[in-house]
């Protein structure tokens, strides 16, 4: 794997561009949670596709697919990262999250299990905690059963799953990720499964958006307040939500939100994640792909506005 490009804030987030060994290019990330220094919180998102094939109307990640990564190519994009901080491999950060979650839908490729099997012996990491976030695609199911043994046997409270609903409306659903996929039901099947008292919630993530309904009564219909949390995000500005005349419901400068107070009403726990502005501008959050935004050169305001920076390195791909 050989860095290529790179753009960013080092106290804020860096997104990085790869090469791989057969020209692909890969995109990965690390952020950090202001005011809260590195030590505390450190956030690495790694692509497990190239592109991906879903297609959901506000995330640029949904071009140009080219194929599933290998574990390597997957775990050389966290060790780049970690060795570039902690050379020796002891990384001593209280939440090391690393996210499945930049270019891909991780539940479409194998590989993803193998790398989570691996992880805890790659690195001296006491505060590892891996972060699964997923539409569910259709046909999954060997997928999720082994995902489910892995956390059993390996992780427990120490893995964070996560399913990307967006809104309890079927059909605006199908319209905002146009693949066949689980329905809440079977959703709600699996997490029951999936949850042990005394663990982690599994999440439930809402990307707001204008015109998406997020019913409580229906989300309380399939789902345990006791298993199961919400967690609401803003539409990041992407090419693609512009393009589908989709904008965000959540904004900066708003404190209080109905659908928030309706979901705590029945009982359920609900983070609202907005996370730094400026995460928009370098393109680091989830759906932003600066590959793609160099294509379009389309003007997206308050996304893609950081400089990207060339470089040439040359990289070990663990064998």
């Amino acid at each position: 794997m050989k860095t290529i490009a790179r753009t960013g804030d080092e106290n804020i987030a860096t997104v990085y561009v790869a090469e791989m060994d057969d020209g692909r290019l890969v995109e990965f990330v690390e952020s950090v949670q202001p005011p809260l220094p590195r030590e505390k919180k450190w956030v690495l998102i790694v692509s497990t596709l190239y592109g991906c094939p879903v297609g959901c109307r506000f995330c640029d990640a949904g071009e140009y697919y080219r194929g599933k990564l290998s574990k390597n190519d997957i775990i050389s994009q966290i060790d780049y990262m970690v060795r570039s901080r902690f050379p020796q491999g002891k990384v001593e950060v209280e939440k090391f999250k690393i996210q499945f979650a930049r270019m891909g839908e991780p539940a479409l490729n194998q590989n993803v299990l193998d790398v989570l099997e691996e992880l805890p012996k790659l690195y001296d990491a006491p505060g590892l905690l891996p972060t699964l976030s997923t539409i569910a695609p259709k046909g999954s199911d060997v997928f999720f059963k082994r995902l489910s043994e892995i956390n059993e046997a390996i992780y427990k409270d120490r893995f964070q799953l996560q399913f990307s609903i967006h809104t309890t409306d079927a059909r605006l659903r199908d319209w905002l990720i146009p693949v066949d996929k689980w329905d809440m039901a079977k959703i709600a099947e699996y997490g029951e499964g999936f949850f042990r008292n005394g663990e982690r919630k599994v999440t439930l993530n809402f990307a707001l958006a204008e015109g998406m309904p997020v019913e409580p009564d229906v989300l309380r219909r399939y789902f345990d307040p006791g298993k199961f949390l919400i967690k609401i995000t803003p539409v990041n500005p992407t090419c693609r939500a512009k393009r589908n005349n989709i904008s965000s419901n959540i904004t900066p400068d708003k404190d209080n939100y109905e659908t928030i107070d309706a979901l705590k009403a029945v009982g359920f726990e609900v983070i609202l994640s907005i996370g730094e502005l400026a995460e928009n501008r370098i393109g680091s959050n989830c759906g932003q792909f600066i590959s793609n935004y160099l294509r379009e050169r389309e003007s997206i305001e308050g996304g893609y506005t950081y400089h990207l920076e060339k470089v040439c390195e040359n990289n070990l791909v663990r064998g």
